[in-house]
């Protein structure tokens, strides 16, 4: 993940060019509909989202949109994500795609769950 200076998204997404910001800003505000609750910051220099730990984070690069939902986020959509370059713990969207947001609404919706059934185990 490039670091970076900036100190919110908005510092973040401002640092690229429009149609990056463009696909940044569209994932941004599809995670927030996704999960209104979640909190914004920046952690390892990226736009990242909490709630009860770490939710997904994501990055820019010059040819793709790194989204990092974790090793488990990855593992359990393995065969939807065939389409993309992944790795543990990591997807690249492609720059000059359209962002599959049905998909990063599933991945999303599955770190919720994991995030709540871990914040429910640890208080019991």
């Amino acid at each position: 993940m490039d670091k970076t200076k900036a100190t919110t998204i908005d510092e973040y997404i401002a640092e690229y060019p429009d149609s990056t910001q463009s696909l940044l800003s569209e994932l941004r505000n599809h995670i927030r509909m996704i999960v209104p609750d979640a909190k914004e910051t920046i952690s390892y220099g990226v736009p990242t989202f909490t709630l009860f730990g770490n939710l997904v984070h994501f990055a820019a690069y010059q040819n793709h949109i790194g989204f990092y939902p974790g090793a488990s986020g990855v593992d359990n959509f393995k065969h939807e994500l065939a389409g993309y370059q992944t790795s543990k713990g990591t997807i690249q969207f492609p720059i000059n795609q359209p962002l599959p947001l049905e998909l990063i609404e599933k991945i999303v919706r599955f770190r919720v769950n994991e995030n709540l059934n871990k914040a429910a185990k640890s208080k019991a």
